[in-house]
């Protein structure tokens, strides 16, 4: 059964890779299933840019739509919790329960605009100091797609010892020139939205806020998100019923309920905050180069790519397959839908994950070293 929204305080204050500190960080999660007393049947999910710690469960207070992975977590499920512990927090810099620029600072009024710029790994570092608060020295696996992917990823390279095995899903090693330009404008869209006010805004009723911009974002990433082919053969060349001849296009309207969905849950200043973190990540910063940092991985990996992904191509998660030295061959999930199949065909994805976590250390294959030509 789910626990509902917890908070954790973190014990200490968080340094982060800028050289600035967050005082007083919170964490919020859920969990689901029983921690063992030796605490080795801990599994660590971790969501998406727009996602939360709702992996699984209905719709309720707190949470304005069911759990975004909700097949997957529950007993005899991929994430079954008769066996596992399953722990899924709200990232770093998120508006969803865990320290952000919603958030109040030490003197009492909210971040904003002072709030910190955030990397992967400082999002890491803040789940790993929650998981010490928690008494979980080690994850039985960790397993994330998109953003998560990347700090999945980034955790199996800065603690190696802590992750027992490894699942990615539609993500790469570094943020590349095209994912950072599409965050690029979606970001500069809120920015330049009257109603920013430079960051600072909270304060302000919700109609003088940045929700524009923040809506405008959300239209130009979920075109990313979503195949070419889906698009046009969901919507073509169609009008929105109702409208008459001058109407919106069908796509239009699409696209405008998906920004009224996120306006209405979500808070601009952490679309912000996330997706510069998400533009930062490059696991091997500082570490001798992308080849040397997955040298670092000692879990079990799996791979998985969605074969018509634009925003994340699949050659970027085969680098990492024939990269990371204990990966198996790239797993493919086969979906007209986009990066967003890794959400939406949980019939594929369920099985990949199921196998993920059974498998052990001595199962793996490690692979000879590999050119880099694909990073």
């Amino acid at each position: 059964m789910p626990s509902g929204l917890r908070t954790l305080a973190l014990d200490r204050p968080l340094h982060l890779e800028s050289g600035g500190v967050l005082p007083d960080v919170r964490i919020g999660y859920e969990t689901w299933g029983t921690l063992a007393p030796d605490r080795s049947n801990a599994v660590l999910v971790l969501h998406a840019l727009t996602g939360d710690s709702h992996v699984a469960g209905p719709a309720g207070p707190g949470f304005p739509s069911p759990g975004w992975w909700d097949g997957l977590v529950g007993p005899g499920r991929a994430l079954d919790t008769d066996r596992w512990f399953v722990m899924a927090p709200n990232v770093l810099g998120g508006c969803r329960g865990t320290t952000g620029p919603a958030s109040l600072a030490p003197d009492g009024r909210a971040w904003g605009s002072r709030f910190p710029r955030l990397t992967i790994r400082d999002q890491v570092a803040a789940e790993a100091a929650a998981a010490d608060a928690l008494g979980i020295d080690r994850w039985a696996a960790v397993v994330g797609g998109s953003m998560g992917g990347m700090r999945a990823l980034e955790w199996a390279v800065t603690h190696p010892d802590r992750v027992g095995a490894l699942f990615l899903a539609a993500c790469g090693a570094a943020a590349t020139a095209d994912q950072i330009a599409w965050c690029a404008a979606q970001t500069h869209a809120i920015r330049a939205d009257p109603g920013w006010h430079g960051g600072d805004y909270h304060h302000l009723p919700p109609e003088s806020g940045p929700w524009r911009g923040l809506g405008v974002a959300r239209r130009i990433a979920h075109i990313t998100y979503r195949s070419e082919a889906e698009l046009q053969a969901r919507f073509g060349r169609e009008r929105q019923p109702g409208e008459g001849p001058h109407g919106r296009y069908a796509v239009e309207s699409y696209l405008d309920h998906h920004s009224a969905k996120l306006v209405a849950r979500f808070d601009a200043g952490s679309y912000v905050v996330l997706t510069e973190a998400m533009n930062s990540h490059d696991v091997g910063r500082g570490r001798g180069g992308i080849a040397a940092a997955l040298s670092r991985i000692t879990a079990p990996t799996t791979v998985a790519a969605v074969g018509t992904d634009r925003l994340y191509p699949p050659a970027q998660q085969r680098a990492l397959a024939e990269a990371i030295p204990t990966a198996r061959d790239l797993a493919w999930i086969d979906s007209p839908y986009g990066h967003d199949g890794f959400l939406i065909e949980l019939d594929q994805v369920a099985p990949l994950v199921a196998a993920a976590l059974t498998r052990t250390p001595a199962a793996v294959h490690t692979r000879p070293s590999t050119p880099w030509g694909a990073f």
